[in-house]
């Protein structure tokens, strides 16, 4: 190789590398973890298989719309008498010099086409189309039920990693405030202006502190972890890089309606319900008779004789069941009894939506109400936390004061920052409950 070809493909393959590291380290919006998810995630592809499958029924359904074709081909060489001789009847090349018990040793070369198609079936090959269209059409709900919920999934995720890293944060903030006061306190001790035991009190509640830290740290990583796996990721040690101010998050509102009509899933057992329907009607038609047209065309060629000969075939045949033993009433008992259960577990899946919207609904009002109530809280006790602080540098509080003011604004911060996560989880699952987006599409 050349030089400057060679140079051309070291340039293109670091070009590559280059685009991949930058994709690999572009930061996530919802946008992009929800599409990631749903291309690569195992649980999408199962679903877009499964919808492949139902599509390749509703063809091998519509395969008896269309004229079946054969053609086939077969060599014979024998002295069996009756093979024999009808192999020389095929090829014309009958006399009546022939000895019907020894016609000798005869080779056959016959090549046949076959026509056959379905005029009337009693009513199974429309019944079965229509079947399979439905299943076909369940499956496609299915898949957009897999998405609602994947995608709920990847919003989660990603709500449960800004917690846990809004967790982390308060507690880091606690640390340093405690770092803070036992670095005053300890000036005050050596100054013989705090008693031992209350700079121990600091001390102990510094570790502590720094365990919870550790704690929340964890906590992180195993949230990070959960992202990789949603998204069908690779684990790695890197951490996720999420966009500060995502756009995508002003589009997460709570619906205005209780409608849950639209739900993939009661949809998908509305259409199984017609499939059932369908399959009763198929298994009916094995009462009614069957009526095929049909037609062939046969060549023969033998060599020991140096004969040929074509010949054709075509006929209209009816078929009715007069008694088959009870298996086609079987067949509809039973075709019968699964569209009952089919209706059954459409009204149970009602009732239980019924309960998860009302449960979702009641979910986000509280999330609301105590976002609300926590973030006054923060207020209250960062001020609460500011003067006390204040006052322990001027030696007129407690060590026992400070403590308590401190915990009380980590703990506040804390819960306003699970608040916060909790009102948005509440809105995507009132989202997916009544059958929406989970992420809306801008």
């Amino acid at each position: 190789m050349s030089p400057a070809p060679f140079r051309f493909l070291l340039a293109n393959i670091a070009f590559i590398a280059v685009a991949s590291v930058v994709a690999a380290a572009e930061p996530w919006t919802l946008d992009r973890a929800v599409a990631y998810a749903l291309e690569h995630s195992p649980d999408a592809r199962v679903a877009r298989a499964r919808v492949e499958g139902a599509q390749a029924l509703v063809q091998q359904a519509q395969s008896a719309w269309f004229p079946q074709l054969a053609v086939s081909g077969r060599y014979t060489d024998t002295n069996n008498p009756m093979m024999a001789f009808g192999s020389i009847l095929n090829q014309r090349a009958f006399n009546f010099g022939l000895n019907f018990n020894h016609p000798g040793q005869i080779d056959n070369l016959d090549a046949a086409g076959t026509f056959a198609y379905n005029l009337y079936s009693g009513g199974k090959a429309s019944a079965s189309r229509q079947a399979a269209r439905a299943v076909a059409q369940a499956a496609d709900y299915d898949l957009n039920a897999s998405r609602h919920e994947l995608a709920a999934e990847v919003v989660k995720s990603v709500f449960n990693l800004r917690k846990a890293r809004e967790a982390l944060g308060s507690v880091e903030e606690g640390v340093k405030a405690y770092e803070a006061a036992v670095s005053v306190a300890q000036a005050r001790f050596e100054a013989g202006q705090l008693l031992k035991a209350d700079l121990l009190s600091l001390k102990v509640q510094l570790a502590q502190t720094r365990e919870t830290l550790s704690s929340a740290r964890h906590g992180t990583a195993l949230a990070e972890r959960a992202f990789d796996f949603v998204l069908g990721l690779d684990a790695t040690d890197s951490p996720v890089d999420l966009v500060p101010n995502d756009p995508s998050l002003a589009r997460l509102t709570a619906p205005d309606t209780q409608d849950y009509s639209q739900r993939p899933e009661l949809l998908g057992l509305d259409a199984r319900q017609r499939a059932a329907e369908a399959m009763v009607e198929a298994a009916r038609s094995g009462h009614r008779p069957s009526v095929n047209a049909f037609a062939s065309y046969q060549y023969d060629q033998g060599w020991q004789l140096n004969r040929g000969a074509d010949s054709w075939l075509a006929g209209v045949s009816i078929d009715v069941n007069l008694f088959d033993g009870g298996q086609t009433s079987g067949k509809v008992r039973q075709a019968s009894a699964e569209l009952a259960q089919v209706k059954e577990l459409r009204r149970k899946a009602e009732l239980g939506i019924g309960l998860e919207v009302e449960q979702a609904r009641l979910a986000h009002d509280d999330a609301v109400e105590r976002l609300a109530v926590t973030a006054s809280a923060v207020e209250q006790a960062e001020e609460s936390a500011s003067l006390t602080q204040a006052r322990f540098q001027k030696e007129t509080l407690l060590t026992a004061d400070l403590i308590g003011a401190e915990s009380r604004l980590i703990e506040a911060r804390l819960r306003r920052t699970v608040a916060d996560a909790d009102e948005r989880l509440a809105v995507v699952d009132l989202r997916r409950a009544l059958g929406f987006d989970p992420l809306p599409q801008p």
